[in-house]
């Protein structure tokens, strides 16, 4: 029996070892590596069932096929139970059929060994991203402390600049106003367009990207002279109004090499385009602007109507609201419009419940109504912002440090019934 076998496997490129009794076959899995045992059930000192129960309590992995000749099946169902045998082949065999079951139990003995390895592999990096995770939290930590001498409060907010995406794009909306000179414009037009995008059913996706377009629509500005920055579009030279409509081309090269902002550079390009085809700088009609292009056009157009940067003066919010409805169809969506409005007039409503309050009084989980802007312009924490018990010792301390009394803006339905409130109107955050 042994050399018929060792005739099969040879023929199949299989290495065997063989051996004459179970204490010898018992002591070659000592000394060397075998993925699977083919036994007979009758031997001497002890039969197959015995042999194949002590071969799995060696190594449980190793695959177990049993070679019997009896009729007498309560041997064979013995030699299942206590030896877990994989399979059992009846002698005589046929040598096709038990090179086929060995090629399959031996596939099935490396795919086990290579899981094996892998999820070994897999533990290993986990337990090195953990230890790196580690380091880096460790390695910001530290920065974040060095930052704290001379950043104050801003280092909550530039520790989650490293995390978020949309946070980085407002830091740097903040600080393209401060080179433009129209400080505050981006994040007004963006609250009003991300606002307007979900009244108007947008998906999550298209929502963002009109609100990271309405934050960056202007970054084409970036590149104007010095003699344009703050002057009324009115007021400029031919040249200048053509250096202008170049603006939205400009911006789009800028974001393009963002694959995050490929929809963001889209709208920018769009956002100065009318529904009658006459906008710039590619003149499209309705049907070829995109819908975020639509929004932000309208905001930002309200936006600077409402503070001047369209013509000589502002124009109060009705007056500038009857501009947008003479505009509809011909420059404006209508839909976007009437909604807007409606966005505007909500929002308005809403700010009166804001509730201005010294730092002093601030706690954990209230929240920003207004944003928190730097005597510069730049915005320290956006509205929206939750505090948490960090931040608000951060701002209570840089308060007390700098000897100032620092106040702001916080949504009313976030602050506790017991905490004092700070009402000023009119007093600078």
């Amino acid at each position: 029996m042994l050399s018929a076998l060792r005739r099969v496997f040879r023929t199949q490129g299989i290495a065997t070892l063989q051996a004459t009794s179970a204490a010898e076959g018992l002591a070659l899995l000592k000394t060397h590596r075998v993925d699977l045992v083919i036994s007979d059930m009758r031997m001497p000192e002890m039969d197959g069932a015995r042999f194949l129960e002590l071969v799995r309590s060696h190594d449980e992995g190793i695959a177990r096929i049993l070679l019997t000749g009896y009729a007498d099946i309560s041997a064979t169902i013995a030699a299942i139970n206590k030896g877990a045998i994989h399979r059992y082949i009846s002698k005589p065999w046929d040598d096709q059929d038990l090179v086929l079951v060995v090629r399959e139990a031996l596939i099935r003995r490396g795919l086990e060994q290579q899981n094996a390895e892998l999820t070994e592999l897999t533990k290993r990096q986990n337990e090195q991203l953990r230890d790196a995770n580690q380091t880096l939290e460790s390695r910001v930590a530290a920065r974040t402390a060095e930052l704290q001498q001379i950043n104050g409060m801003l280092d909550a907010a530039y520790e989650d600049l490293d995390n978020t995406f949309v946070l980085a794009v407002n830091v740097f909306s903040s600080l393209m106003e401060m080179r433009v000179g129209n400080s505050g414009h981006s994040r007004r037009v963006a609250d009003l367009s991300r606002e307007t995008a979900k009244r108007l059913g947008l998906s999550d996706r298209e929502i963002r990207d009109v609100h990271l377009a309405a934050l960056v629509h202007d970054v084409g500005n970036i590149g104007f002279p010095d003699a344009m920055l703050g002057k009324p579009v009115s007021a400029y030279t031919p040249e200048e109004t053509q250096r202008y409509r170049r603006h939205p081309i400009d911006g789009e090269t800028t974001l393009m090499a963002l694959s995050q902002l490929q929809g963001v550079a889209r709208i920018v390009r769009q956002h100065h385009e009318r529904m009658d085809g006459k906008g710039f700088p590619d003149g499209l009609a309705a049907p070829e602007i995109v819908m975020g292009a639509r929004i932000v056009a309208v905001a930002s157009d309200l936006d600077d109507m409402m503070h001047g940067n369209l013509g000589d003066q502002r124009s109060t919010a009705e007056r500038a609201q009857r501009m947008l409805h003479g505009g509809i169809d011909t420059r404006y969506d209508r839909s976007v419009v009437e909604t807007m409005i409606k966005v505007v007039d909500d929002l308005a409503a809403a700010a009166k419940a804001d509730v201005h309050m010294d730092v002093r009084d601030l706690r954990p989980g209230m929240v920003l109504a207004r944003d928190l802007v730097s005597s510069r312009g730049a915005i320290l924490l956006a509205a929206g912002y939750v505090f948490d018990e960090r931040v608000v010792k951060q701002v209570g301390d840089f308060s007390a440090r700098e000897g100032v009394r620092l106040t702001l803006w916080v949504r009313k339905n976030s602050i506790p019934q017991d905490t004092k409130r700070l009402d000023i109107p009119g007093s600078q955050s």
